[in-house]
């Protein structure tokens, strides 16, 4: 079992940034490809943004690309999104997400382990 927990969201203004942090436990964090996942009210949950175990490869929405950056501190077993920017088009409850591969991929299905999520809200 792999257990995370998002923190970093809140409430800010569109032009503004955040960053969120997921901290890891439980397995070995190296061994897992990470992602960030948002859903917005009345909406599927959606990739955000993914990086492999070492850290090495990301991959973005088109949404979301030249705005967010995800990153990870192996030795801190934690996985960052730096988000900049912000509209209010970006306010969603953001999850990260673990996968037991390589680099991870786009769809929730491919994703084994979740946090809870943390709230973001960007007001215009």
């Amino acid at each position: 079992q792999v257990q995370l927990v998002e923190s970093g969201g809140g409430l800010v203004q569109a032009g503004g940034s955040l960053r969120l942090s997921c901290a890891a436990s439980g397995r070995t964090f190296s061994n897992y490809a990470m992602g960030w996942f948002r859903q917005a009210p009345g909406k599927e949950r959606e990739f955000v943004a993914g990086i492999s175990r070492g850290g090495t490869s990301t991959h973005y929405a088109d949404s979301v690309k030249g705005q967010f950056t995800i990153s990870r501190d192996n030795a801190k077993n934690t996985v960052y999104l730096q988000m900049n920017s912000l509209k209010p088009e970006d306010t969603a409850v953001y999850y990260c997400a673990a996968s037991y591969s390589l680099y991870g991929g786009w769809a929730v299905r491919e994703y084994d382990y979740w946090g809870q999520g943390t709230q973001v809200t960007v007001s215009s």
